[in-house]
């Protein structure tokens, strides 16, 4: 973000130097989205986002809350009651239920001790029940009985736009457990509340008469002037098909649905249909949009992804008309700004997370794409579905009365009053907004609450990370536990064989455990001062880490070592995993504390905590060169013994990532020029990145336009010749008549790439 408000600034600070958990809201239009993409970006934190529902989670960049928790779809009583209750049409769990009957994978159950922030999207969806059944799940599976199993959260959205769904029939058994269905009336908010921040400048409407409407209306307070004012927008006889540009927002699905395939019908001429390309793992049921894309010439559509391009063409809710359209070719034209573009396909990825073995981050795993134009029709859309966009043009239908908040987020989708149509008069009644949402307002922080807090929660931040980079009391629990281990195994066992090794690293780790401890109880001392001393911390902190980092840095050699040996045995499956836990632990302790170390730096500095500052190339490639090191030992020592050319192979992947980092995300058409500088062929691309030949093709499109490659990197010189010559005359916008003048001779891809090549 080139600016930053200062309820975003506080809430990036909160986030990278606090513990404290965060309710992020903010009128429509205010930068929520925007917000969370900059703290994805920088957090030093292992981030994980979630979201009620499969498309929220899209939009987000995450996964489903349910399959992230591996929660079922039934409502949760929070209680350790004998037996899941059941009626005809609804099913509860309770917390026995939940740990009797759902098992969760490993991937998962790492990614969840890992994971220091979680990050709820859309959190005006989320049911108090299904927020107690996430906390009770952390709770278990990190061993942790602090609320969320000691994770920091932070809560994203607006409660004054889409409620949660709670039928009848489940809250007459619910309501036995909570006063209300939002998010703040589970009982882990209500004994944890998180602090409360509102981002409040408005950055789609400029205009003070509006603003002070939509902000009285959400406050239920709108006033006779209020409605005076947007009742001069009314036009019950507004003719939409003689008014081009305007969308028609209503209630209901079956009525946009069927304005928009009335509206496609009564245009002229050839109706064009498109597919998207989809590669790997992506369920039909989180289709960002329709699979099936019919367009016609004339079409008014509305592009539904922000242009990711530095150009920014178009976002999120833009209208415009379709131009001009040919098998695999799309122009939409702007009136208002007598523009035309091409469109691109977007790709949506659907993902799933998992922790990195050599740094301990967690990092996103690309199960599958979906490749297709950000496009939809556009005459008609819900307001359930509109929430997110922006429109320059609106007429709104409320001829039957709004749910609390659908009148707000109805008419905040607009930039204006001037693209304002209203084809009946706005009445009073129906359109208040939940009383519970509005007393939940009132926690909002006020400026001098969040200075004192953040002060107060940083201090708290600095103190706990260093006890926590220091406390191996669990740690050395569990090499006591594995080296207790040995006595159950038959003298003659293989494991038998190294009890002596696992009792002299036991013994190490013993040794500096009453040390570990002493200065932990000096660092408390400290910290329960009015005024810290940071100098001091820093200086104690480096005199630490200089005792303790040799002898926990040589455990973790000590494991991959004792790993590459017994590799290669039979029957040592179980006692490679075991050590393959431990080594987990103790890799962790070891990053841990040169993060510690980093901390303090940053800190006297008076920098910010962020990504970059707890980073180095010491952390980022801690695990592979020591690997690397241990590779080269054991190839010069113990040649004869082990054949480690390719050293842990059950340990170390094959395919190690060249940067462990966890870097600002690259563009989709980044990532296939680092490929393709690789030297990798378009199929191997296509491949690795779980995308088509056609879309790569299209990204070296970009490429070609951007000057990043030349078009004789990638076609023959005769096919440019052939090229050429095509293209000597020919000065149309569209290559369609290219196309079916030279058929199959050249493809959609070669001719696009040559007129980028022209550019």
């Amino acid at each position: 973000m080139q600016t930053v408000s200062e309820a975003a600034a506080y809430t990036l600070q909160f986030i990278n130097q606090t513990q404290k958990s965060i309710f992020l809201t903010g009128k429509a239009g205010t930068g929520k989205t925007t917000l969370l993409r900059e703290i994805i970006n920088t957090t030093h934190k292992n981030t994980v986002v979630v979201a009620p529902t499969g498309i929220a989670a899209l939009n987000a960049g995450g996964v489903t809350i349910h399959s992230m928790f591996q929660l079922p779809f039934s409502a949760f009583i929070p209680t350790y009651e004998e037996s899941s209750q059941f009626t005809e049409t609804v099913k509860f769990e309770n917390k026995e239920s939940l740990r009797r009957h759902f098992k969760m994978n490993n991937v998962k159950r790492n990614v969840i001790r890992n994971m220091e922030l979680l990050i709820i999207d859309e959190v005006s969806m989320l049911r108090a029940d299904l927020l107690d059944a996430i906390d009770f799940m952390m709770q278990t599976v990190r061993k942790n009985t602090r609320a969320f199993g000691g994770t920091q959260v932070l809560f994203i959205g607006d409660l004054l736009q889409l409620p949660p769904v709670i039928r009848d029939e489940e809250w007459r058994t619910l309501r036995n457990y909570y006063k209300g269905k939002f998010f703040f009336h589970s009982h882990v908010i209500q004994q944890n509340p998180p602090i409360y921040i509102e981002l409040s400048k408005i950055y789609r409407q400029t205009d003070d008469v509006f603003i002070s409407v939509l902000n009285n209306l959400r406050n239920n307070q709108i006033t006779p002037e209020d409605m005076q004012v947007l009742n001069q927008y009314v036009q019950p006889d507004f003719d939409l098909k003689n008014n081009k540009g305007y969308i028609t927002l209503t209630t209901h699905n079956a009525k946009a649905d069927s304005i928009n395939e009335q509206a496609i019908k009564d245009l002229a001429g050839k109706e064009y249909a498109f597919q998207p390309f989809v590669v790997g793992d992506f369920p039909e049921k989180i289709y960002p949009v329709e699979e099936n894309l019919l367009l016609k010439v004339g079409a008014q559509v509305m592009f539904v992804k922000n242009d990711a391009g530095f150009e920014k063409k178009f976002f999120n809710g833009k209208m415009g008309v379709i131009k001009s359209l040919a098998s695999e070719e799309i122009f939409v034209h702007f009136p208002e700004e007598n523009k035309t573009i091409e469109v691109e396909k977007y790709e949506w990825k659907n993902i799933r997370y998992k922790v990195n073995e050599h740094t301990k981050e967690i990092e996103e795993e690309v199960l599958g794409t979906f490749a297709h134009y950000p496009l939809k029709l556009a005459w008609a859309i819900t307001v359930h579905k509109s929430q997110g966009l922006t429109f320059d043009k609106a007429a709104l239908d409320v001829s039957q009365v709004f749910l609390p908040g659908q009148a707000y987020v109805a008419l905040s989708r607009l930039r204006s009053l001037n693209g304002l149509i209203l084809l009946s008069k706005m009445q009073m009644n129906g359109i208040s907004n939940d009383q519970d949402v509005m007393d939940y307002a009132l926690n909002k922080a006020s400026e001098d609450v969040l200075k004192k807090s953040l002060h107060f929660e940083t201090k708290n931040f600095i103190h706990n990370y260093l006890i926590n980079s220091f406390n191996w009391t669990d740690l050395a629990q569990e090499w006591r536990n594995h080296r207790f281990s040995y006595n159950e195994n038959t003298p003659s066992s293989e494991k038998a064989k190294h009890a002596v090794w696992a009792h002299k690293r036991l013994e190490t780790i013993e040794l500096l455990i009453d040390p570990s401890q002493k200065f932990i109880h000096q660092l408390n001392k400290i910290f329960n001062k009015e005024t810290v001393d940071l100098f001091f911390v820093k200086e104690r902190v480096e005199a630490a880490y200089d005792y303790f980092f040799k002898p926990m840095d040589r455990l973790v050699t000590d494991l991959i070592e004792k790993m590459a040996e017994i590799q290669n045995f039979k029957k040592v499956k179980e006692f490679y995993e075991e050590l393959a836990f431990l080594d987990d632990l103790q890799t962790k302790a070891v990053l841990r504390l040169m993060k510690a170390k980093l901390l303090m730096e940053t800190v006297v500095s008076g920098e910010a905590i962020s990504k970059e500052k707890l980073s180095s190339s010491a952390i980022k490639n801690f695990k592979l060169d020591k690997i690397a090191k241990i590779r080269e030992e054991f190839n010069i020592k113990n040649s004869d013994i082990f054949n480690l050319n390719e050293p842990v192979t059950r340990y170390v992947s094959k395919k190690l990532d060249k940067n462990q980092s966890k870097t600002v995300k690259k563009t989709t058409v980044e990532e296939t020029y680092d490929l393709w500088v690789e030297k990798n062929s378009v199929e191997d691309i296509a491949r690795i990145r779980k995308l088509t030949v056609q879309t790569i093709e299209m990204h070296l499109v970009k490429l070609i336009q951007a000057k990043k490659i030349e078009i004789s990197d990638v076609l023959p010189y005769d096919k440019i010749l052939a090229l050429r010559d095509a293209f000597e005359f020919y000065q149309e916008e569209s290559l369609n008549g290219l196309k079916e003048k030279h058929g199959e001779e050249f493809t959609w891809d070669e001719l696009k790439m040559f007129k980028a090549s022209l550019n």
